[in-house]
């Protein structure tokens, strides 16, 4: 009787098959494959089995991609695959679900300020809309848009891993690498397939209007600074390096909560101390760069704010828990502060909001480790 009742709800054809899996595997599949890639798979963007990863569900985009269309086109009319189309957008969906699962968890390691995440909703975005996709993957420009999207987002991070070089010219690089891969992933598909050319205008468009968009993003600072993260900050008492390699940081106490919301943080501050801005900055194996401390106080009567110091150290990448380094001001006025944590062109890694109350006799601070 079970058996039957098991039976009853089970595909009984590869389109019911599909709609089956986009209905109960594909939700489940997706908070799996975010949580192993955020726990397991993609820890770092300098590995090479995180990067196999990404390029496998590109290569099976792709695939997925040309094998629609000759199909679609009358290319391929072998009966068995005819049988097995309904299921070619479904992997179609999991490849682009892969690459936006594993978008997202790199680039929220990496958005440690209020305008990158406009960047990572996107990513976040497109990864909850790509469960309601399957039907427009069957367009092909869809189908491109979309590639070219996780194309420029994957070479973004890969060509600085690989040249261990960042900044701008790296970014306009990845620029001019996607639209490169992507004129050589069509002209085949165009030679092959002619009557895809009708649709050669509107993918022109959508591929440059993507490309503006990358671009706004990125200069407006609206995209994380990968590969660069931001693994620890804090506003500090006292900041010493022992002998044992580590940074022995004196601060004050603050609620569990602290580390994971940290906001309304206050610094009291006594006559004659030293406010240090501590950070950790996670670069990938080979890159070397300039990381900036810029303090700023907010000044009330012009509602702006005011860059007080600028300070700059170089780090080297390859360490797990990132390259630490830190900064201070003597005498630090009493009001609303912030420590911005640059790249040398300007990104913000991260920042640190605080405000200065000034008391008369010394805090009490605990001691940690980094």
């Amino acid at each position: 009787m079970k058996g039957r009742m098991a039976r009853r709800y089970m595909p009984k054809s590869l389109d019911e098959l599909a709609q089956w899996y986009m209905r109960y595997i594909s939700p489940l599949a997706l908070i799996a494959g975010f949580f192993a890639d955020n726990l397991i798979l993609l820890r770092r963007v300098d590995v090479w089995t995180s990067n196999a990863l990404l390029f496998s569900y590109l290569a099976l985009a792709a695939v997925s991609i040309v094998v629609l269309n000759l199909i679609t086109t009358g290319r391929i009319r072998a009966r068995w695959v005819l049988t097995v189309t309904p299921l070619i957008p479904v992997v179609t969906q999991f490849a682009f679900g892969g690459l936006f699962s594993g978008y997202l968890s790199l680039y929220s390691r990496s958005a440690s300020f209020p305008l990158t995440w406009v960047f990572v909703v996107i990513v976040a975005a497109l990864l909850l809309g790509n469960e309601r996709f399957v039907r427009q993957y069957m367009k092909f420009s869809f189908q491109v848009s979309m590639f070219f999207t996780v194309l420029f987002s994957f070479f973004i991070f890969f060509l600085p891993v690989v040249f261990h070089r960042i900044g701008p010219w790296m970014f306009v690089g990845s620029g001019v690498a996607s639209l490169a891969v992507m004129a050589l992933f069509l002209r085949p598909l165009f030679l092959a397939m002619p009557e895809l050319l009708k649709q050669r205008t509107r993918i022109a468009r959508t591929i440059a209007v993507i490309f503006v968009v990358f671009n706004i993003l990125y200069f407006s600072n609206a995209i994380p600074p990968l590969p660069l993260a931001l693994k620890a900050a804090g506003v500090y008492h006292s900041v010493e390096r022992r002998q044992d390699n580590l940074f022995y940081l004196g601060g004050e106490a603050a609620p569990w909560y602290g580390k994971y919301l940290p906001y309304g943080t206050v610094f009291h501050h006594a006559p004659g101390q030293v406010a240090y801005a501590f950070s950790a900055v996670f670069a990938p194996t080979g890159i070397s760069t300039v990381i900036l401390h810029e303090w700023q106080r907010y000044d009330a009567a012009t509602d702006t704010w005011l860059t007080h110091a600028t300070v700059r150290y170089p780090i080297i990448g390859g360490r797990d828990g990132g390259y630490r380094g830190y900064s201070y001001i003597k005498d630090i006025s009493e009001g609303k502060w912030r420590v911005n944590v640059i790249t040398q062109y300007g990104q913000i890694i991260g920042r640190m909001s605080f405000t200065v109350v000034d008391v008369p006799t010394p805090v009490a601070v605990v001691e940690r480790q980094n």
